[in-house]
């Protein structure tokens, strides 16, 4: 099978600890059916990468991505709320 995207491992761990969060704030069900969301979110960035788009305000979830790489290539899934920039600074 090919691939479409790959996770860096700090966006795997983006994964791990949002889906930890919402198992603790809130249940099992809602924190599996955010993550499945987000699967299912990046499996079409990876056939239609230009579908995204760049959010200075965003206070959701953001997928970070590099659009050009094949097979797509997540840097992070980070909140809104975060600081996207200092973040994204110390991954790229």
């Amino acid at each position: 099978m090919n691939r479409r995207y790959v996770l860096a491992p700090e966006a795997a761990l983006d994964l791990v600890e949002i889906r930890h969060y919402l198992r603790e704030k809130a249940s099992v069900e809602v924190a599996d059916r955010v993550a499945s969301a987000i699967r299912d979110k990046v499996a079409f960035l990876a056939r239609v990468p230009g579908a995204g788009h760049w959010r200075r305000d965003s206070t959701s979830l953001l997928i970070v991505y590099k659009p050009e790489t094949r097979p797509l290539q997540v840097v992070a899934i980070l909140h809104g709320y975060r600081d996207v920039g200092r973040v994204l600074a110390e991954r790229v």
